[in-house]
């Protein structure tokens, strides 16, 4: 069981040039567990494939759906107060310290291609290129 940010369920369901790293990750742990913040960035990160890299409304439906059912049942919220702290400790975004939140409170890893938590949160966050 992990812990993965965002880019992480976006490497994988877009292929992206992180595709066999995040592939690789689903073969080794396939219990991916995230905030209900993934699916609002998740959302905000189709848009900008949709304006910027030429993914049609199809494409990006068809992502939405795959990345629901991969996530589906490890969703979960995070106490505001846990984030608040972490942000306080930090330079991360509120919505960075959400992902950091839920893999303490789990007591696991949370993978992640975000070098600013990889550098605060060094006990917590591995770096997907790493993580096995």
């Amino acid at each position: 069981m992990i812990v993965v940010d965002t880019n992480v369920i976006v490497n994988l369901t877009l292929q992206t040039e992180e595709y066999p790293a995040a592939s690789t990750l689903l073969d080794v742990d396939p219990q991916w567990y995230a905030p209900y913040l993934w699916r609002s960035e998740f959302r905000n990160a189709l848009t900008l494939y949709m304006r910027h890299r030429n993914l049609s409304i199809e494409e990006a439906r068809d992502a939405m759906k795959a990345s629901e059912e991969l996530m589906y049942g490890r969703e979960t919220f995070v106490d505001p107060m846990t984030i608040l702290d972490l942000v306080a400790s930090s330079t991360c975004s509120a919505y960075d310290c959400e992902f950091v939140a839920l893999a303490q409170e789990l007591r696991v890893p949370l993978v992640t291609t975000d070098k600013q938590i990889l550098r605060d949160f060094p006990r917590v966050a591995h770096a997907l290129a790493d993580y096995r």
